[in-house]
């Protein structure tokens, strides 16, 4: 869903990889509503789509609290309720003043701006924005408060982290993603909050994308199946006394329409499916959380037939609402709105008029609130369309009985915060891990008798932040620690106390050495964390060779060897199967790791504990180009098929696969060389405004900060130019990977730069390089006194990796950043022998 904070910062700019994909819309339009509303989408059939109802019956009596409360309202404050913004740009004053309907925390917002602060202090902060918005005399409209809940109450100390979607989908079980909501709403009502923005239901169809993880199945009919049953674990059943209770939440099922489907798995990309095959395989959630009573739906970055979703008036209004029967109200994603052509950020009147009812404005939202309070004072913006967005968000906040709840403190499950990784939910989260295991290779080593010498060892043994991954307290899930996971078990620790407990020996070697050779060794390895735009990779190749490292020398030492991989996806692990015993596929776990070890080890007396019931909810690859790997293509050749999983008693060998596989590409030139853009993207980016992919000739951020284009050096467009307007800080970004060249910094290989400045220099350029959040390195480009002449810029690996550059880990190889207007021509980028003695630059 909403993205961290795009700060002004050259870190935080080069952290924004791979930009926002897809085309603009085809629509030639201006931002007068008569005109855009012509634009509509020729190619949706509204009557194609299912005919549906909410069960959410209309009240009379909201109806009419809706329509006295409308008529009393101000323009400004009926254009207050549309927009939303971050609790790290917007303060309570600020809901007071401008009447702001919602906030949000973002992937790293949390009160006071500490991710790691105590759960009272959101609570505290609910009630402030609470008492802002209802005012002194408590006649106002409450601001509800939106959050990624999407593993559980995942942004918050203590609370338990279910696993993720990718896990829940191979344990196809309905029931438990119904009991998982239920914790997941409670934990919430704890903290004061009113909505999470969960389940995503996307139907992901290229691993390559960095969210993949999010989506609960390739299969469309897994997705549809657990939709309705989040919705109902998190509202409740639609009817009943319990629906929006003081334990339940407001549901967002999102991304409205085809995230999971966009080419090559680039997020916010363009979407290439048929109108029926969008329906039937990315809709496919949407029509049972509809029929379930979900109360808001948001919109998606991505694009359809070259139109982005936040103004795809067909899909938003046409089909989502009047034919699909969806009755709550529809929400934009992070600055989503921005991306719509001859849209900015702070100003998009299309968005409202395709059928959006809040805009997610983030850091954006005062002046987005002035832009669109001039569209509705002149009339640009109708009052009929700006009193039915009002209306929608009305009707679901006083459907979910905000006013009667009052006062977040004040609300019956509030600050009880022994409920925060609660024993019993914690077993939830636990059977949740255990049913989502899928065993992929067994020659019998399992089950393990708890009474053996164990050896347990690699990244992922003792690593929380590898467990639950992306949207974990932080946005792409890293820099936390074991301290913040209170309620919590590694994989290790679960292991070490079932082991103990059976009176055998567990030991955990972090480099995998042992001075009595195990009964077995436990190799925990796999994906470090990310979110979207770090996630997006060019390949399904793991490549990262020291789990494969540790196994291939248990193997050789005779001792077997137990392969748990720890990812968000399939990916092409035929070493690593080869190199085990026995391999399951752990996926992102969550909090609760000792569920592997109750899968792992017998009881005392050697009978089964639990047993494999896992199967997989993607195909998994036998090759690294494999990325689109779907059940039902023509192409169709997986390694291990659609629900593929072993169980105890099953026969479990595989014979030696192969090995031979490389990705292609990869040439030495990371920007020019023909074949490289399936390995590297290029994008460009600033601090203000979303991230535009370079796909043509030609590419710009949507500020104006930094123009793209080509020229002719040695061949027809073999050379780009970069031109800085000077407006803001803006980089030119290539991404991928991530790759380890730490055995060619070892080479004393170079990062190569030929270069030619076109206009004398107004301020510094600086070259880096990048290595996931937090994560990178970066000097000022080498040699910039002559102008007109092509010259190299050379830097050592190196050095950067002494500036404190993960070499193993480099998923941003060359990033280009300036905030002066400079004009720069560049004609190769990528690795090259260093000069013998080049120094590095200070």
């Amino acid at each position: 869903m909403t993205r961290q904070n795009w700060l002004l910062t050259t870190a935080a700019a080069a952290l924004l990889l791979t930009a926002c994909g897809g085309k603009e819309d085809a629509a030639d339009t201006d931002k007068k509503a008569a005109a855009y509303t012509k634009a509509d989408d020729p190619n949706v059939h509204p009557e194609i789509w299912p005919k549906g109802q909410s069960p959410v019956e209309r009240d009379e009596a909201i109806e009419e609290r809706v329509a006295e409360i409308l008529a009393g309202m101000t323009l400004e404050q009926k254009v207050g309720q549309v927009i939303q913004g971050d609790i790290g740009a917007t303060t309570p004053d600020d809901v007071a003043k401008y009447h702001l309907g919602s906030v949000l925390n973002g992937g790293n917002s949390a009160p006071k701006g500490d991710l790691r602060i105590s759960p009272t202090e959101w609570l505290a902060l609910a009630d402030e924005f609470w008492d802002a918005s209802v005012g002194p005399d408590g006649d106002g409209i409450p601001a509800i408060w939106g959050t990624d809940a999407v593993h559980g109450h995942s942004n918050i100390i203590g609370a338990t982290i279910f696993p993720h979607n990718i896990g829940l989908g191979a344990a196809n079980d309905p029931e438990l993603i119904r009991r998982i909501g239920e914790v997941t709403a409670l934990e919430i009502a704890v903290t004061g909050l009113d909505w999470t923005f969960a389940p995503t239901v996307a139907t992901p169809r290229d691993d390559r994308w960095g969210r993949t993880y999010e989506g609960y199945s390739e299969g469309p009919e897994i997705v549809g199946a657990y939709a309705a049953e989040m919705v109902k674990g998190l509202q409740g059943e639609a009817g009943t006394d319990e629906f929006l209770g003081p334990d339940k939440v407001i549901s967002t099922v999102k991304h409205f329409l085809g995230d999971g489907g966009t080419k090559d798995g680039i997020d916010q990309g363009e979407t290439i499916a048929t109108e029926e095959e969008l329906r039937d395989i990315h809709a496919a959630g949407y029509i049972p959380a509809i029929n379930a009573g979900v109360q808001s739906a948001m919109a998606s970055y991505s694009s359809w037939n070259g139109r982005k979703m936040h103004g795809n008036k067909s899909l938003l209004s046409d089909v989502l609402v009047d034919q699909l029967g969806f009755d709550g109200f529809v929400v934009g994603d992070w600055n989503g709105h921005g991306q719509i052509k001859d849209c900015v950020p702070t100003d998009c009147l299309q968005s409202i008029m395709a059928g959006l009812d809040m805009y997610m404005a983030p850091d954006s939202w005062k002046g987005l609130y002035e832009s669109t309070l001039g569209y509705a004072q002149s009339g640009d913006l109708p009052m009929e369309r700006l009193d039915e967005a009002v209306s929608r968000i009305l009707r679901v906040k006083l459907t979910a009985g905000v006013w009667e709840k009052g006062r977040p403190s004040t609300r019956p499950l509030a600050g009880q915060w022994e409920l925060l990784g609660a024993p019993e939910h914690r077993a939830v989260a636990r059977e949740a891990v255990r049913k989502s295991l899928v065993l992929l290779k067994n020659d019998g080593t399992l089950p393990i008798s708890p009474g053996a010498n164990v050896l347990v060892t690699g990244a992922g043994a003792n690593d929380m932040n590898m467990q639950t991954g992306g949207w974990t307290i932080s946005w792409q899930g890293t820099g936390n620690s074991r301290e913040d996971f209170p309620n919590a078990d590694t994989i290790w620790e679960g292991i070490e106390a079932t082991v103990n407990a059976a009176g055998g020996t567990a030991t955990l070697s972090e480099d995998g050495s042992y001075e009595t050779a195990p009964d077995v060794a436990i190799v925990v390895f796999g994906e470090t964390p990310y979110a979207e735009f770090q996630g997006d990779r060019p390949h399904v190749d793991f490549m990262d060779n020291a789990g494969l490292n540790a196994l291939t020398s248990y193997q050789e030492a005779g001792i077997p060897a137990v392969a748990v991989f720890i990812s968000g996806r399939p990916l092409y692990v035929n070493p690593e199967l080869n190199a085990s015993n026995a391999f399951l596929a752990a996926w992102l776990p969550g909090s609760e790791g000792g569920g592997v070890a109750d899968v792992l080890f017998t009881d005392a007396a050697g009978n089964t504990r639990y047993d494999f019931t896992g199967r997989l909810s993607y195909s998994w690859p036998k090759r690294p180009d494999q990325a689109v790997l779907n059940v039902g293509d023509a192409d169709y050749d997986p390694l291990f098929a659609y629900g593929t999983g072993l169980s105890y008693g099953d026969d479990g060998n595989l014979e030696e696969l192969p090995t031979d596989y490389v990705v292609a590409g990869g040439g030495s030139d990371i920007v020019f060389d023909e074949g490289s853009s399936g390995d590297w993207r290029m994008s460009v980016v600033t601090a203000y405004s979303p991230p535009v992919q370079v796909e043509d000739v030609t590419a710009e951020t949507q500020d104006g900060a930094l123009r793209l284009s080509r020229i002719d050096r040695e061949a027809q467009e073999d050379s780009l130019v970069l031109d800085w307007s000077g407006a803001a800080e803006a980089s030119f970004i290539v991404s991928g990977g991530p790759v380890d060249w730490s055995r060619q910094a070892n080479g004393e290989l170079a990062l190569q730069v030929d270069y030619r400045l076109d206009e004398p220099l107004s301020g510094p350029i600086s070259l880096g390089m990048g290595c996931g959040e937090d994560c990178g390195a970066d000097f000022t480009l080498p040699g910039t006194d002559s102008v007109g002449e092509w010259q190299s810029a050379t830097i050592r690996l190196s050095c950067f990796g002494d500036a404190g550059l993960d070499l193993t880990a480099i998923d941003r190889p060359l990033v280009l950043t300036s905030a002066a207007d400079n004009k720069l021509s560049m004609s190769f980028a990528g690795l090259a022998t260093s000069p013998g003695g080049t120094a590095c630059p200070e």
